[in-house]
């Protein structure tokens, strides 16, 4: 039963309203697993908003709204807390409350609500600034089953121990009564449970205390009471080797450990049919090859560039064909679905799939046969696509490339090009016409951030010895082009057939966000070029009563209308500060300024990419869309749809348009499709489903980036905890008025230097000009300078690095040298300290996993 029948049979039943067993019993439901899937499908209808939980087993059809209702004022979204104590509410995708994306809510509304929770909030009437402002009036999914922390051992207290939530956004400990500290060992020992070395030899529960535990809530909060739970698993130390990832496992509710049924299925499946091989165009025998990283497992692209004898090209891209195996309905299907995406953190993978799919039978690996959906494009001489064909198809690769080896060739080395003499050739028309590929791109206004990423480096020990920035060359880039090329011709051809498909959209940026990045690059000298900015001019209900009480003119406020912003704006803002010293931190600002990109089953365009089609195709093994995509192409192909399509001229060029200058709008050019709507037949998958699966997988995505991000920053700070006292050279990234952030030159490390830690004045933060500066001696800080700063603090809860101003070689601003730096004496192996509680415990390391 999909969502909407579901709904129906809601809608149905007495009231508009029932009960979970009602359902389990009308619907003639088996066994648990079908049970489960009811559970989860009714918590995903109404964090969406269609469906109203009203107790813990009842839901219901939520009554219409009416304007001038305030109890039905209603939103439903996702809570994100803030350490302070208050929230914001980010609204489902499909709904929206005006100007702003998210909603208020101040500490004393939240009601018992955790971080993640999907809450139904009630707005208030907005702010003068059109912020929206609300309170939450009841919790409708709670996501914290478990929660990771450390352990602490109460002594004294009556009510028991309790643990300190790793997520710093949850203030509240959790209460652990007295024998609830260590779970049964019959409970523990289940493939989905790991105790730590640690935990295993503490006999006592006060032997905890410091341990990383997880928890499992037994109590939710209340406004007047904390949660209370029991430790379910212990993960050790937070020194010990791996501790860090399971942290952030847990913490993330990441899906770690497949189940047994899946696993059989994977097994069961993962063999090639011959008579499948021998039904599809026969692409083996050409040098198809994949360019992956060093560390890669998993290859599911590969290409070929040829050159046309009228002087274009034939670009192929096969992208392995993992709907051939994964098929709808299938455990592997729903774990896959679950999951959402692949999670890569620096020295281990959590895959969407099996490994016998994801690294064997799907892996497209050098000399074997492997099925794929391939997309052949043909290009003229300028590098514009002309035409595609999208074919079911069977290569065997010739070759499993590098990054680092096809960079090493495209720069001429010999030895690298001596151990490759028939594929030398073929990478350089690779670079040849992926150069031509990224000119197109940016003629039409394609946003290109090339924001360094952070590279943890490990040592034999699997020890983690620096961090480096990623290296992105040629070799990583016309890997990007022709992946870009093959998911746009997908995209176009599903679009002009007028057949629901998932898409991969970014929407235009928010004016209010567009304003205030305009404001910040202005005190930088830079401007998008926008003109004059329309507004529309507001008066909200307390600035009238409050005008009525005192007499005088009630105060107006602007707010800033939609804004005709192009992606050529910020691209030739990009250009300009591309090599100055405040690239860093005008980028970063660009990209907060912009919209985040998901999946949507409406195309929308995309405005980073000036796209105006797109979709992702290209990653079926490591991301759910695509396979999704896939098994779209695939139904339509099987159904004697012609996979070929001519691209006009102009039909992939950017919908965002800009008329003539100082045009006050923005024209949305939506091209209509050479053939829209030529597909007669039956959606492979209905438009309600791939409207759930575009919600699913845009949160799962944006799980696994935080995921990732923030076990970087973990892995960053602990290792700079026996660096204390350090002096470094730095870059001032961005002044606040708490003080500046900066990073290390050599480490690509940030920190904080606290505003009250510059000693030699009073300091103060001027926002029209973004820089800190000196009452008394005029020094000032921008972003960009050049700063000597010593480690000060190990904020390791917060996983933050505090940094103060080495007196000693502080550049002014345009000014002064700096001093050689003065190095710390570090301590003889027999000396003590300066602060003993910051030595790393070493103790529990393994090797390398």
């Amino acid at each position: 039963m999909n969502d909407r029948e579901l709904i129906a049979h809601i809608a149905r039943s007495a009231g508009s309203k029932a009960g979970y067993k009602q359902l389990v019993r009308e619907l003639g439901l088996g066994g648990g697993r079908e049970r489960r899937l009811l559970r989860e499908q009714l918590g995903k209808i109404t964090s969406r908003g269609e469906l109203t939980q009203l107790v813990r087993d009842m839901w219901s059809i939520p009554k219409s709204l009416s304007a001038g209702g305030t109890r039905d004022n209603l939103i439903a979204g996702r809570l994100d807390l803030h350490r302070d104590g208050y929230g914001f509410v980010r609204p489902n995708a499909r709904q929206s409350v005006g100007q702003s994306d998210d909603v208020f809510v101040p500490p004393d509304e939240i009601n018992g609500a955790m971080q993640g929770d999907q809450v139904l909030v009630e707005l208030a009437p907005p702010r003068g600034d059109g912020r929206r402002l609300g309170r939450i009036a009841r919790v409708l999914e709670r996501r914290n089953a478990t929660i990771v922390g450390t352990f602490h051992y109460a002594k004294g207290r009556t009510q028991g121990n309790y643990v300190v939530p790793f997520d710093e956004r949850m203030t509240q400990p959790i209460l652990i009564p007295h024998g609830d500290e260590v779970a049964p060992a019959a409970e523990i020992a289940t493939p989905h449970r790991v105790i730590g070395e640690e935990a295993r030899k503490a006999p006592h529960h006060d032997s905890l205390e410091g341990l990383i535990v997880d928890v499992e809530v037994t109590a939710w909060p209340t406004p007047t009471r904390p949660p209370v739970g029991r430790v379910v698993e212990v993960l050790g130390h937070p020194d010990d080797f791996g501790v860090d990832v399971e942290m952030m496992i847990r913490k993330h509710q990441l899906p770690r450990v497949f189940p047994a049924g899946v696993l059989a299925e994977a097994r069961r499946v993962a063999h090639l049919d011959r008579a499948e091989v021998d039904r599809r165009r026969d692409f083996r025998g050409l040098p198809i090859v994949t360019i992956d990283g060093e560390t890669a497992r998993d290859f599911d692209d590969a290409v070929l560039v040829e050159e046309r004898r009228d002087g274009g090209y034939e670009l192929q891209v096969h992208i392995a064909d993992v709907a051939e195996y994964v098929r709808p309905g299938m455990d592997l299907d729903l774990e896959a679905r679950l999951r959402g995406t692949s999670v890569y953190f620096p020295d281990r993978a959590i895959p969407m799939l099996p490994q016998e799919l994801s690294s064997d039978i799907c892996s497209l690996r050098p000399e074997e046969d492997r099925l794929v959906l391939s997309c052949l494009m043909q290009l003229d001489a300028q590098g514009n696509i002309e035409s595609y064909e999208i074919c079911e198809g069977v290569i065997a690769s010739a070759a499993r490339m590098t990054y680092t080896k096809v960079h090493m060739i495209l720069e001429g080395d010999e030895e690298m090009r001596a151990q490759y003499p028939e594929l030398t050739g073929d990478f350089e028309l690779m670079q040849k016409l992926a150069m031509l590929m990224n000119r197109r791109r940016e003629e039409r206004g394609s946003i290109d951030f090339d924001l360094p990423e952070p590279v943890i480096q490990f040592d034999e020990n699997g020890q983690m010895r620096g961090v480096t920035r990623a290296e992105r060359t040629w070799a990583n880039r016309l890997i990007e082009e022709f992946m870009l090329a093959a998911n746009e011709c997908v995209a176009t051809w599903l679009e002009d057939l007028g057949v629901p498909s998932l898409y991969r959209i970014h929407e235009k940026p928010d004016p209010r966000r567009v304003v205030q990045f305009e404001e910040l690059a202005t005190s930088f000298g830079y401007t998008l070029g926008l003109g004059t900015l329309p507004v529309k001019r507001i008066q909200t209900r307390g600035d009238r009563r409050d005008a009525q009480r005192s007499g005088k003119k009630a105060r107006t406020h602007e707010v800033p209308e939609d804004i005709a912003v192009t992606p050529k704006m910020y691209q030739r803002l990009a250009k300009r500060i591309e090599g100055k010293p405040e690239e860093r931190i005008v980028s970063y600002l660009m990209l907060r300024s912009l919209r985040q990109a998901r999946y949507a089953e409406n195309n929308e365009g995309h405005f980073a990419l000036a796209a105006p089609t797109y979709t992702h195709f290209t990653s079926p093994i490591r991301r759910y869309p695509d396979l999704i995509v896939h098994r779209i192409t695939k139904a339509l192909l099987r159904a004697d749809i012609r996979g070929r399509g001519a691209v006009a001229k102009g039909r992939m060029d950017s919908p965002w348009t800009h008329p003539h200058e100082g045009f006050a709008g923005l024209t949305l050019s939506r091209r209509k499709p050479a053939a829209a709507g030529s597909y007669a037949g039956e959606a492979p998958i209905p438009e309600a489903e791939l409207a759930q699966i575009a919600d699913e997988t845009s949160q799962t995505e944006r799980r696994a980036a935080e995921a990732e991000r923030e076990l970087v920053e973990w892995k960053k700070v602990r290792f700079m905890q026996d660096r204390v006292g350090e002096e470094f050279e730095g870059l001032v990234l961005n002044p606040t008025k708490y003080g500046m952030f900066v990073e290390l030159t050599d480490l690509f490390v940030e920190g904080l230097v606290p505003i009250d830690t510059l000693r030699d004045d009073r300091y103060t933060f001027r926002e029209n000009t973004h820089e800190i500066v000196g009452e008394r001696s005029g020094r000032k800080f921008r972003a960009g300078d050049r700063v000597h700063v010593i480690l000060d603090r190990i904020l390791a809860q917060e996983r933050r690095l505090q940094f103060s101003i080495a007196e000693e070689g502080i550049p002014l601003t345009g000014k002064g040298k700096r001093k050689p730096p003065k190095k710390a004496k570090k301590p003889r192996r027999d000396e003590p300290r300066s602060n003993p509680s910051k030595v790393r415990n070493r103790s529990g390391r393994g090797k390398r996993r």
